[in-house]
Parts: C-alpha cells; structure tokens; sequence
C-alpha cells in the first residue's frame, strides 16, 4: 500500500475509532490523523505479528478491521494519559 492510501486508511481508522469510543475527546482533525495513522501502523504490525496479515491491500478487510483496532487503541491510551482528572 502507497503513502497516500495509508494516510486515508488511517485517517478513516481514527475517524471510526472516535465514533466507536464514547464521551468527549479532545483533538482536532489533525490530532485525529495523526493518531488514526499511528493506530494503522500498530494495528498492521500487531496483525503481521499475530496473524501473519500483509496490510498490502487497501480494500482489504483484515486491513480495515486490524487499523481500526490500533486506532481505538492508540486512541483509548491517549484518552487515558490526557483526560486523566487531576487530585486535589
């Protein structure tokens, strides 16, 4: 898969994951990008290293499912680390 097929996957990834996870998130659309493409390399190299998936195809269904699973993962740590309530 090309450089510019991977930035949409991961951009489409992270747009998903947002709608997936609940309540208010912090980020814009680059922040948006930005994680949703780290969630795709995630993703990929999880499948790769689990499954033996090839992330060549970007129609592919294992490549769809396993991007968006990095990114509700890059996502929900980000969540965590940012979002966390300060003690008083």
């Amino acid at each position: 898969m090309g450089f510019i097929p991977f930035l949409i996957l991961g951009l489409l990834a992270g747009v998903i994951a947002r709608i997936i996870l609940p309540g208010k998130q912090k980020g814009g659309f680059w922040l948006t990008l930005l994680l949703g493409v780290l969630g795709a390399m995630l993703g990929g190299w999880l499948g790769q290293l689990i499954f033996s998936i090839e992330m060549t195809q970007f129609w592919s269904w294992q490549a769809w499912l396993f991007s968006v699973i990095g990114a509700l993962i890059v996502i929900g740590v980000f969540e965590m680390i940012f979002n966390r309530k300060k003690a008083d």
